[in-house]
């Protein structure tokens, strides 16, 4: 077990505490082999009930997972990266088809890793902390741990416009757009979470009650716009459309997404529009491995990681440099399936 993730009974509750506070609470691979295994445990326990998801302490649920590893194994041919998101995914899944009721408490910094742990919750629990994104544009990876799946499912072109530009959402804006199924104060989760523990039988009753109207979201103000102005699934129609429009808002997104990974922005407009299509979760997972274990060690990634993260100044190199640049052939090798005996799988 790791003690990056706290794992514990409580009642009729199985218990999942991310404990990393110095990097938020990012994901490694003990902790999601951790978490794994715990959740197979109590599956086959009559005795557990429930499954709370939450961080001991610290000022975020989960920020993502261990960039700095996925880009120092990026670079030496990717076999540790490849591991990581191989684990990480099956969590996903598990967490997805998991037969007992979950609640995560997405209270402050949501990204990355923690929307792949959380949003395939039954209950998601967003405060006045919550900061829900998926930046991955940003560093030259893409919006995988099942983005490809939820974000086209948001109304419109909701998931597109997070996906491309990575802006980052408030809880209230979470719980309008249908990420967080409830409002609470943040004070009032160690009562909610004790009152779980208690009863587990009176989920819905006890969230219900603790659940407070939101303020207003601010981002439906924005959604005829981004319908508009995002409504193409090709990068250059997009970036046109911006140009095009003489508004302050249309002005600042462009702004943004012309400091995002060419590369990147393509594979996530195609990812979201063949993950609107999927099947079922599984498949979803299926070309989000075959996606990752190619871009993890491609020039943008590695680059997007070393401005951002390592060096810190914030300008990036990418390569393909521009929108046209990025050809259909190098985003079609990018999604090509891998060998049938490197394909994601779930666990059995």
């Amino acid at each position: 077990m790791s003690d990056d993730v706290l794992i514990s009974v409580e009642g009729g509750v199985g218990r999942i505490s991310l404990n990393r506070p110095k990097a938020i609470h990012a994901l490694n691979l003990p902790m999601c082999e951790a978490m794994t295994k715990a959740l197979l445990d109590w599956q086959a326990d009559d005795a557990i009930s429930a499954v709370i998801i939450d961080h001991a302490e610290g000022r975020g649920f989960c920020a993502g997972g261990d960039i700095r590893m996925l880009a120092e194994s990026g670079a030496k041919g990717g076999e540790e990266a490849r591991q990581f998101f191989h684990t990480e995914y099956r969590l996903n899944h598990l967490l997805f088809t998991y037969p007992k009721p979950i609640i995560a408490f997405i209270d402050g910094i949501t990204m990355g890793g923690g929307v792949g742990i959380s949003l395939p919750a039954k209950y998601r629990v967003a405060t006045e902390n919550t900061r829900f994104a998926m930046p991955e544009s940003g560093i030259g990876l893409f919006p995988d741990v099942g983005g490809g799946w939820f974000l086209p499912r948001l109304e419109g072109r909701m998931g597109v416009f997070l996906a491309l530009t990575g802006a980052r959402i408030n809880g209230a804006e979470c719980a309008a757009l249908g990420l967080a199924t409830h409002y609470l104060p943040a004070e009032s989760l160690a009562d909610v979470k004790a009152a779980l523990v208690a009863d587990a039988a009176r989920i819905d009753q006890i969230l219900a009650d603790a659940s407070v109207v939101p303020p207003p979201a601010e981002i439906l103000g924005d959604l005829p716009l981004i319908n508009s102005l995002f409504a193409s699934d090709r990068l250059e129609d997009i970036l046109a459309a911006l140009r095009a429009d003489d508004g302050a808002w249309a002005a600042q997104q462009l702004d943004i997404l012309l400091t995002k990974s060419p590369q990147t922005c393509k594979v996530t407009l195609r990812q979201l529009a063949e993950g609107a299509q999927m099947a079922d979760f599984a498949s979803q997972m299926v070309q989000e491995y075959a996606i990752g274990a190619r871009v993890v060690t491609m020039h943008d990634f590695l680059e997007g990681v070393r401005a951002l993260i390592i060096d810190k100044d914030h300008s990036p190199k990418w390569n393909p440099p521009t929108a046209e640049a990025v050809s259909d052939a190098w985003i079609d090798a990018i999604f090509a399936p891998l060998p049938e005996q490197e394909r994601w799988t779930p666990l059995a």
